[in-house]
């Protein structure tokens, strides 16, 4: 059984200079939208992005992905040019697989404001390990 009084052990054993990118810094495009001409109407938009990039925090090398945006539109859609280099300026930024997902979803919704989101980024293997991180959200 797991005893849930063991204390965790202390972050980065390995003794690496981790930095990721703060958010004020991350220089992202920002996401255009267009009015959806179809309010009420539930459709539903997939992108899949293949040649994600960004830089890993830990070792400074890069992480490769495709990124699946599945959405419902309220009122507004993403303009796709501005999608594409929105996605494409993460390739400066320092960040952990985890955190990019979450950083695109607040951004998404924010700009967005989607009946719902999923967001699936499917990282390739590093050092014999595969990521999947997803986030959705739905509107209230």
């Amino acid at each position: 059984m797991i005893n849930p009084e063991i204390e965790l052990q202390p972050i980065n054993q390995q003794g690496l200079e981790v930095r990721s990118t703060p958010r004020e810094e991350m220089n992202l495009f920002p996401l255009d939208t267009f009015a959806y001409e179809f309010p009420g109407r539930e459709i539903k938009i997939d992108f899949e992005i293949t040649e994600f990039t960004a830089i890993c925090p830990f070792s400074d090398f890069p992480d490769f992905a495709t990124i699946r945006l599945e959405y419902v539109p309220n009122e507004r859609c993403v303009e796709l040019k501005s999608l594409k280099l929105y996605i494409n300026s993460f390739r400066e930024v320092k960040i952990f697989h985890e955190h990019v997902i979450n950083v695109i979803l607040d951004d998404f919704v924010r700009v967005c404001d989607p009946l719902s989101v999923k967001i699936e980024g499917d990282f390739h293997v590093r050092g014999n390990i595969k990521t999947v991180v997803s986030a959705s959200y739905r509107k209230q």
